[in-house]
């Protein structure tokens, strides 16, 4: 096939402008293109308020022969002779499995694990502490509602894990080069999401889509023979005829050896092979493993703040005019260094979304953001968050940051009395309480209330982010406006731990499988997706299928 780049067309064409128009390019009539592919879509707003797409296609002819003489008389960069690599699962291993896989977690790393063993013959049994998503959603929908809190199953735990509750983002930063990332947009596409994630540039699902394509996942999973227990949350591991603790191990010369999990009901569940998908929000885990002796350490992650803008802002900055047709609601990216040299950026970015109280410990309160599949709501918000390290925590112990980031929660609950604090730019530079609200109005999910955000975050952050706000400014007119409403606290961008992996992707116990946000190898859904289908490679690589 031939791929051709930098196809330039307006916002609004349709389909058979884009067949004229790479047949322009190679100089052929339209009715000699057998296909055209679309394989990446972004939007060029230099010019705005005219705006174009660019697009990479693929397209084929009657014959390669053709088509390399079609590249030999263009001579040009942007057409290229193009053979695509479908993604290709690993052989499988000789070494026998007695038990099945155990997966860990439910999130994006664990159902694209289990998907994919469950493809091959593996039979894997996926423990999950939450719900099911229909279950998880109204529990989290009661939750928004009353503010009565299920530690198991809530916005950061159950079916389809954090992602299922927030923009529904699939892009990623992520070199691949196995198929991996293409191979997860098209598991997507299978099970529900639109045909144009295969090819924008930003991608995104939706929470609304998410929940039903991460309940097809599972329902394929089951239909192949493999298990989903809900409401089964793993407390400890099985190592040879017992359980160990951190000391057992320090006597031990020879490296320990996974023999299975033992869950919150004290049931014994036997697997040479224990995947950890256990997400970013799993603190009790990273407890457990730490008291098992696991090997991990801390690692830097970032905090901050939600703000919140009208949309119809934003997409007069990003587009040229409030009212895009066809379009959809406009994102931004931001970076800024602050005068200390920490960086401040935008992250989780939620175009026409809400801010959703996000919490799973009593006590503690957590944000994040979250759109719908329309990306409908009045309001865009995004985190604003400056990066914290190991220096930053007080004390070197491995859990130090999961210790920070609590004690970031217990002030954010405090500040709201169990309600998400809320108060306007204007105030927050000031140290004040707000009293009212401007022009902008809260888009939340899960009841909110006036609160001093500086009190919540330590002092070198607020400033840090202050200045980000006025650089920001610069940027996109009326970022920095003085009604901007934020909302704290942003506290899981990410896994304040990694655990230990070698090549294979074992941990310091043979046999136990880290993977995902959880285990610090992730950053999105797409991501953790990835991890996950690296781990069933793992697996099936040294294991022979049940």
């Amino acid at each position: 096939m031939i791929r051709i780049t930098q196809l330039k067309l307006p916002v609004g064409h349709d389909r058979k402008e884009l067949w004229k128009k790479a047949a322009r390019m190679l100089r052929v009539s339209p009715k000699e293109l057998l296909s055209l592919d679309i394989r990446r879509q972004s939007l060029d707003a230099r010019k705005k308020p005219e705006l174009f797409y660019i697009y990479t296609v693929d397209v084929k002819l009657a014959s390669s022969e053709k088509e390399k003489g079609i590249v030999r008389r263009i001579g040009k960069p942007q057409v290229i002779l193009h053979r695509e690599e479908p993604y290709v699962f690993v052989k499988a291993g000789t070494e026998r499995l007695f038990h099945r896989p155990v997966i860990v977690g439910t999130g994006p790393a664990g159902l694209f694990c289990g998907l994919l063993l469950a493809r091959h013959g593996y039979r894997p049994l996926l423990l999950e502490r939450g719900m099911e998503a229909e279950r998880r959603k109204k529990a989290v929908d009661c939750f928004w509602k009353t503010g009565k809190l299920n530690p198991c199953s809530n916005v950061q735990f159950g079916e389809g894990g954090a992602g299922t509750f927030s923009d529904g983002k699939l892009n990623t930063l992520v070199k691949d080069s196995g198929g991996r990332n293409r191979l997860v947009l098209e598991i997507f596409r299978e099970f529900g999401a639109d045909e144009e994630i295969l090819y924008q540039n930003k991608p995104h699902i939706g929470t609304d889509v998410l929940s039903r394509i991460v309940t097809g996942m599972r329902e394929e999973i089951v239909r192949l023979g493999g298990e989903v227990r809900f409401e089964c949350q793993v407390t400890g591991l099985i190592f040879d005829e017992g359980n160990r603790d951190k000391e057992d191990f320090q006597k031990e010369k020879e490296q320990a050896v996974i023999k299975g999990v033992i869950t919150e009901r004290g049931e014994r569940i036997l697997s040479e092979a224990v995947i950890l998908a256990v997400g970013h929000s799993a603190r009790d885990t990273f407890s457990m493993l730490e008291r098992c002796g696991v090997s991990m350490s801390p690692k830097a992650f970032a905090v901050g703040l939600r703000i919140q803008h009208p949309q119809e802002m934003i997409n007069l900055s990003q587009y040229g005019r409030t009212q895009p047709e066809g379009l959809g609601a406009a994102d931004y990216k931001l970076t800024w260094k602050a005068s200390d040299g920490r960086g401040v950026y935008s992250f989780c970015m939620c175009p026409g979304g809400y801010v959703v109280n996000a919490s799973s410990e009593e006590g503690r309160l957590a944000v994040n953001g979250m759109s719908y599949h329309d990306r409908g709501g009045k309001n865009a918000n995004s985190a604003l968050i400056v990066t914290v390290t190991p220096e930053d925590f007080s004390g070197s112990h491995v859990l130090a940051g999961v210790d920070f980031q609590r004690r970031l929660e217990e002030l954010a609950f405090q500040a709201g009395n169990g309600r998400i604090p809320v108060q306007l730019y204007k105030d927050f530079k000031k140290g004040q309480f707000s009293s009212c609200l401007g022009e902008v109005e809260p888009q939340m999910k899960g009841q909110w209330a006036f609160g001093n955000l500086c009190q919540v975050l330590p002092p070198a952050l607020c400033q840090a982010l202050a200045e980000g706000m006025e650089g920001f400014g610069k940027a996109i007119k009326g970022f920095d406006r003085g009604d901007a409403v934020l909302a704290g606290v942003e506290s899981r961008t990410s896994s304040p731990i990694r655990i230990w992996r070698d090549e294979g992707l074992e941990s310091s116990v043979k046999g136990l499988y880290p993977c995902g946000e959880g285990a610090g190898y992730a950053g999105g859904i797409t991501s953790a997706a990835m991890d996950g289908i690296r781990a069933a490679e793992a697996v099936a690589k040294k294991y022979s299928p049940l």
